[in-house]
């Protein structure tokens, strides 16, 4: 998540590797923001800041750069695979805007058009050798990219190299692929190198005797289950061969008891799959990613008629756990997750955790569930029975143009909110951003509140009213019935505080000026010392 800054916080911070200014008063090359956001992501992540004067005493000129920052935001996203926010600031009537940049992911520098590009200071450069050998070390060893002693290419499986090369084609656009021999190909993705064939390419195109010979725990048993009784499963199937040659006919298995749930707002009929295909190809992705391939045991797959859970051997990875799952990335197969990239099977920086969390609560079901993970095991359960239809009417109100804005933070904030749940710290800088979209309300110090509107089409007004309590008038009408009792003695300021403690005192300022300009009560003394009285009409008309 990300910290905001005042406009005097950013005046005064030091322009580097961790924040760059660009005055840009009109306009700004979206490639020259792709490769500063690249660089600053590979420093560690920072701030691109619009309409600021880069030399000191810096100024505020004003930026008209990205009038669409919610376009511009979400284009970073797909352009680089990492995290980027924005923040917009009006100061003395000249616009800022701020791009805020997640650091790379742990072992993996972010690429810009294939480019990874870096700072030195305040000198945009591409990436320095030694620091790009210095950041594949952070990972450690990866054994997915180690050489299997007596491998050959006859030991992979053509059948699985050729859909590879087929997925390859149609996520990059380059029609050469096609011609490339299958040696080529595989040394172009670094599956094999001069020195022989990888664990990647194995565990991704072997064979099923090559991998019984050299790497008999690349294997994924799926099984379907009825009921909770032990004992033999109803449906089961091994697949001891590459991962290309078999992740389809996984999710073939798992579509074919696949319920639909049907959900109905106004005429509209709308059916939601208990197992979102999406969401079930990330975690089966992340299991064959992030598995150890040293340990013995296979990746087991277990559906049930309505959750499906997903082992994988080895535990997180170091320094991943489930507070920082989905703010850190570190691949401890390196070189399956790059060859799982380049197809678009899965995002270069590790963003399908993030996606099936915002998927589960677009859907309105359980989040992911890690119950049973521990130090030699990684279980994810995937609940697939929608919760609430409710919310699923107040996703649609949210609108898919404001959705494409929202981070994993968002949603997550979003969800805590309707299930009236506790916003833990993290989430905390989320809330100002939702309540420039229109999706929450500040209601006082530190309390928010999901929009009237939404709980509205949810069906559930009567909650708004609860959390955020009595309405204006009755909130008013509170405050003189309390001015009231206390009669002629008048009533102190703090007083009024204490009728309504959800309400910060410019709230209670607010109302009390409203009701003076209605004529129903005035103010006697200043400071400290002032209080309230009702007005004779007022007196006369409560009686």
């Amino acid at each position: 998540m990300y910290t905001p800054m005042t406009i005097e916080e950013l005046l005064e911070a030091k322009e580097g590797e961790r924040v760059q200014f660009k005055e840009a008063k009109n306009r700004f090359s979206y490639e020259e923001a792709t490769q500063c956001c690249c660089a600053l992501a590979n420093c560690g992540g920072g701030k691109l800041v619009f309409g600021i004067s880069d030399e000191r005493p810096r100024q505020v000129v004003g930026s008209k750069a990205f009038d669409q920052p919610e376009r511009t935001r979400k284009g970073l996203i797909d352009k680089l695979k990492i995290m980027v926010d924005f923040q917009l600031y009006e100061y003395q009537g000249k616009r800022i805007l701020v791009f805020d940049v997640a650091s790379r992911p742990l072992g993996l520098p972010v690429l810009a058009d294939g480019i990874a590009w870096w700072y030195e200071g305040d000198s945009l450069i591409p990436m320095p050798e030694e620091i790009r050998r210095r950041i594949y070390a952070e990972a450690g060893f990866d054994f997915s990219g180690s050489i299997c002693p007596f491998a050959k290419l006859c030991d992979l499986d053509e059948s699985a190299i050729e859909s590879f090369r087929d997925k390859w084609v149609e996520k990059s656009g380059n029609r050469r692929i096609k011609t490339l021999s299958i040696e080529q190909l595989l040394r172009d993705c670094e599956a094999i190198t001069e020195e022989g064939i990888t664990y990647a390419a194995l565990a991704l195109f072997g064979k099923r005797e090559s991998l019984g010979k050299y790497l008999p725990q690349a294997e994924i048993i799926f099984e379907y289950r009825s009921s909770e009784a032990s004992g033999p499963a109803s449906q089961r199937e091994e697949f001891r061969i590459g991962f290309f040659a078999c992740y389809n006919r996984l999710w073939e298995l798992i579509n074919l008891r696949n319920d639909r749930q049907h959900y109905q707002e106004g005429f509209f009929v709308y059916d939601i799959p208990t197992f979102n295909e999406r969401v079930v190809r990330e975690a089966i992705l992340n299991a064959v990613s992030h598995r150890n391939y040293q340990m013995g045991g296979s990746v087991f797959i277990r559906q049930y008629r309505d959750r499906l859970v997903v082992e994988s051997p080895g535990g997180f990875p170091n320094g991943i756990s489930l507070d920082n799952i989905l703010d850190r990335q570190l691949p401890r197969n390196r070189r399956i997750a790059e060859i799982l990239a380049l197809c678009g099977l899965v995002e270069r920086s590790g963003q399908g955790m993030n996606l099936i969390y915002e998927l589960s609560i677009k859907e309105a079901k359980q989040l992911p569930d890690f119950t049973g993970t521990d130090e030699d095991f990684v279980s994810i359960t995937l609940n697939g029975l929608v919760l609430d239809t409710k919310m699923l009417s107040l996703i649609n109100q949210i609108g898919n143009d404001r959705m494409e804005t929202l981070s994993t933070g968002d949603f997550l904030a979003i969800n805590a909110l309707y299930h009236e749940q506790g916003i833990t710290e993290n989430l905390k800088p989320c809330l100002k951003k939702l309540g420039e979209l229109g999706i929450v309300e500040h209601i006082g110090r530190n309390r928010y509140v999901l929009a009237r509107n939404l709980y509205a089409v949810a069906g559930k007004s009567g909650v708004h009213t609860r959390v955020v309590g009595l309405d204006r008038d009755t909130n008013k009408e509170l405050l003189l019935k309390h001015i009231r009792a206390n009669g002629d003695s008048g009533t102190p300021f703090k007083e009024l505080q204490q009728v309504l403690p959800g309400h910060n005192r410019s709230q209670i300022q607010v109302l009390m000026r409203e009701l003076r300009a209605d004529g129903r009560v005035y103010c006697r003394g200043k400071t400290s010392a002032a209080k309230w009285f009702l007005t004779e009409e007022e007196k006369r008309g409560g009686q």
